[in-house]
């Protein structure tokens, strides 16, 4: 039985006063039993969000990180200051650092061991963009970047991995993948894991992203290969956020 989780990712959103809100509104909610919920805020608001998320089912996520540990990297944020946050999930490899910050398959997988080796679990995004779509490469693209990462990992490391699908032409635009097109998608991923691993891939959770919201979340997580979802723009909304969680039943 896959343990469904639903993490939020505020992006370059949010504040203290939202974080404060969301720990008030999840002290007293009733969720899904054995649903796993995450936030990812920006770095500058994880310590209000440790501090408002004390005594509630939030846990904590990072919207990426360094893949060293220490140096002089300015402007940068290790796995290990992560940690001291209490930070148990870290994304790895989103569309928006792919694109606007140039992070290929071989950076994004440094940024997976990293999160590996300091006891976070990564969520790797892969997608395609609607071009890709369009011209029918979709399975080629997401098939690439999630066997790029996994085949070079040990099959301990494999199995604490969690794969987040999120089509590019779909991220913030209001356009959502249909959960037939979702659902391919996400067999296909798991169809593909199990040629080298079935047990691994009979346990490997698959989220969803991409224009999720409080109106098709609950007919997106009801596929049968769809573990739970990974929100962008109904994260920043506590109601929003509480009805998509409460969908993943």
């Amino acid at each position: 039985m896959r343990t469904p989780l639903v993490a939020g990712n505020w992006k370059m959103n949010g504040s203290a006063t939202l974080a404060e809100a969301f720990g008030h509104a999840f002290t007293e909610a009733t969720l899904p039993e054995g649903l796993e919920v995450v936030i990812c805020p920006p770095f500058p608001y994880l310590e209000a969000a440790q501090r408002a998320f004390d005594g509630t089912p939030l846990h904590l996520g990072a919207q990426t990180l360094n893949p060293l540990h220490s140096g002089a990297h300015t402007g940068e944020v290790s796995g290990r200051m992560l940690g001291e946050f209490g930070v148990r999930y870290a994304l790895v490899g989103h569309s928006e650092r792919r694109q606007l910050y140039r992070e290929n398959d071989e950076q994004v997988f440094d940024r997976l061991l990293a999160a590996l080796s300091v006891g976070l679990t990564p969520a790797l995004c892969v997608g395609e963009t609607l071009s890709e779509r369009d011209a029918g490469h979709t399975m080629e693209v997401v098939l690439r970047q999630t066997g790029f990462v996994m085949s070079r990992l040990e099959p301990e490391q494999r199995q604490r991995i969690v794969i987040a699908y999120e089509p590019v032409w779909a991220i913030g635009t209001g356009r959502t993948a249909t959960p037939k097109q979702a659902q391919e998608v996400m067999a296909a991923i798991r169809e593909h894991q199990a040629r080298h691993d079935h047990e691994l891939a009979s346990g490997l959770r698959l989220l969803y992203g991409g224009s999720m919201n409080a109106d098709n979340a609950a007919e997106l997580l009801a596929q049968p290969d769809i573990d739970g979802g990974l929100v962008g723009g109904a994260s920043l909304k506590v109601d929003d956020f509480l009805a998509i969680c409460q969908s993943a039943s």
